[in-house]
């Protein structure tokens, strides 16, 4: 299986949530977090201007969908990174 992982500003988070669905994720987890990169430090003292992390454990096929279309349809739009990760998963039938 693999573990996509989005780190993106907060305002993607619904345009997020849309592909994920379209690509067939069975759920996700997302919160706010904190850092620093190319584009300065970000906080999560202001909810519209934090970075969030979103992950999701998906079939490889579907992952390399999702990251195909994040990077296409996402990227020229927000500020944001995506990766993945190999997992072993347990209750595999979850996903």
């Amino acid at each position: 299986m693999k573990l996509v992982t989005i780190v993106a500003e907060a305002y993607a988070l619904e345009s997020v949530k849309s592909l994920l669905r379209e690509v067939g994720a069975h759920g996700w987890t997302h919160f706010t977090v904190e850092g620093a990169g190319a584009g300065g430090e970000r906080t999560g003292e202001t909810k519209e201007f934090a970075n969030i992390q979103i992950e999701t454990v998906l079939q490889p096929s579907a992952a390399q969908t999702l990251l195909e279309r994040v990077e296409k349809e996402l990227f020229p739009r927000f500020g944001m990174i995506a990766f993945e990760s190999n997992v072993p998963v347990i209750r595999s039938e979850k996903f």
